[in-house]
């Protein structure tokens, strides 16, 4: 496969396009080189995916991942009323010692068990950074992400792996403007969304194909086919075909006509190759969550006649402000996600498509180890898990931080500082995904503060 380069005032005018508006990052994206860096380190075969769980709202993953046994004191000692009780917690073993025992959430006994299969990992502390800071420095207000302790901002910041600047273009579209030239359809963007438009898919040169659930979006009551003896998909699909068949004048109307005919030629494409049977062996269960998932299992299965070498997936799960009735509705929210990721991989497994899928978990921001009486705020640095059959699993990677009250890392209220960055995070992805480390700065701007592109360590070492 060809290698396709950007000249300049090509990448110029499209990041204009684009409306990106940081000059720092413009200046460091225009002096590298723009390359479908896949090509070199793949084969002509191979298919990866990477899917982005999103826990909008800032999930409180200090509850999600928790000391168990002697440092299982100072984390009630802190949490107090929304600290869970030490015997609820389900024990897990890594196979590197994280420095104290530590527990999940009981209702994640899925994500348990596929932790200790060694399918499962977590990353601890990680967050937004501008740079590495110390408590001296945030105190003094230097280094610090925009917007910090902000939904919006930090939502976005998880998005686009930029905190200094604001930036509409995010990680994930970067990533497929490198990577798209891996794909032979290009109907159908890289970049699947579940949950509509979103900054994380959004790139310089492409944007996400949003699907619902039950599967590609299109006009109701179109197929361009036209079924036999379904009359009211014929007359509806006749009158919609005379509508855009019409010699318009006007330039506008000509290129919208043909817009809508390209949408709904990409509809029955994906259609066809979606509509798969997944195997009965396993058992999904009942969520909307659950559904989107087991969409990304069909296009996954459905790989092979879709024309795609590379996809990421978006889907959003909201609802973790849980600033009161933490315990009850994490308890009502986390066994969706439990359920819902372990028929996932189990699917996957079923497919025999472990390895080439990897999906992690992201949110706003974590919360404060101190109670407000009835839940927890806005706070930094949390807990993620990452999924899949190349996952290094059961093991705890970064630094699972101290949780007694101000510690090194805690700048007020349990708020604590990120150990490892979100570009970290994401670079260890990035590369698995098929992009080269000389062009990590083109997905990841910020990533040399934190990580030797030259060097032969990988960014956090979770995958193989």
């Amino acid at each position: 496969m060809s290698t396709k380069f950007l000249n300049r005032r090509d990448f110029m005018g499209q990041a204009n396009c684009a409306l990106i508006s940081a000059l720092p990052i413009m200046n460091t994206l225009l002096n590298l080189r723009l390359a479908g860096s896949a090509a070199a380190q793949n084969g002509p075969g191979d298919y990866k995916a990477l899917v982005c769980l999103f826990l909008s709202g800032g999930n409180d993953s200090f509850n999600m991942l928790a000391p168990r046994g002697a440092a299982y004191q100072e984390y009630a000692n802190i949490r107090q009323s929304i600290a869970l009780p030490e015997n609820q917690l389900l024990p897990i073993n890594p196979t590197v010692d994280p420095g104290r025992p530590l527990g999940l959430h009981p209702a994640l006994p899925g994500l348990q068990s596929l932790f200790e299969s060694g399918k499962l990992a977590f990353v601890a502390n990680v967050g937004t950074l501008v740079e590495h800071v110390t408590k001296n420095q945030y105190n003094a207000g230097q280094k610090l992400p925009l917007g910090l302790f902000s939904h919006s901002d930090q939502i976005e910041q998880w998005q686009t792996s930029i905190p200094d600047n604001r930036s509409g273009i995010g990680w994930g579209g970067r990533m497929a403007d490198l990577l798209k030239s891996l794909n032979t359809e290009n109907r159908f963007s890289m970049n699947i969304s579940l949950d509509g438009s979103n900054v994380w898919q959004a790139g310089n040169t492409i944007a996400e194909y949003a699907i619902r659930e039950t599967g590609a979006d299109s006009m109701t009551g179109y197929n361009s086919a036209y079924i036999a003896g379904q009359s009211l998909t014929q007359i509806r699909s006749a009158a919609l075909d005379s509508q855009m068949a019409l010699e318009y004048q006007n330039i506008f109307q000509k290129s919208f006509a043909k817009s809508k005919k390209d949408a709904t030629a990409a509809y029955d494409a994906f259609t066809a190759a979606t509509t798969v049977t997944l195997p009965a062996s396993v058992t999904w269960p009942s969520s909307r969550l659950a559904d989107q998932l087991k969409m990304v299992a069909k296009t996954i299965a459905g790989r092979g006649n879709l024309g795609q070498r590379r996809n990421t997936f978006f889907i959003n799960y909201g609802g973790f402000d849980h600033h009161s009735g933490l315990i009850a509705n994490q308890a009502a929210m986390l066994p969706i996600v439990n359920d819902a990721v372990k028929a996932f991989y189990d699917t996957l497994v079923a497919l025999g498509a472990e390895n080439e899928v990897v999906l992690y978990s992201a949110s706003d921001f974590g919360r404060t180890l101190t109670s407000n009486s009835q839940g927890s705020d806005h706070a930094w640095g949390g807990n993620q898990f990452v999924l899949g059959g190349q996952v290094k699993g059961k093991r705890i990677y970064g630094t699972y931080p101290d949780l007694y009250q101000d510690s090194l890392l805690d700048v007020g209220r349990g708020r604590l500082i990120p150990t490892t960055s979100v570009d970290e995070f994401f670079a260890e992805m990035a590369l698995w995904l098929g992009v080269a480390k000389t062009d990590l700065p083109l997905v990841l701007p910020n990533i040399s503060r934190f990580f030797n592109t030259t060097g032969s360590t990988p960014p956090v070492g979770f995958l193989l």
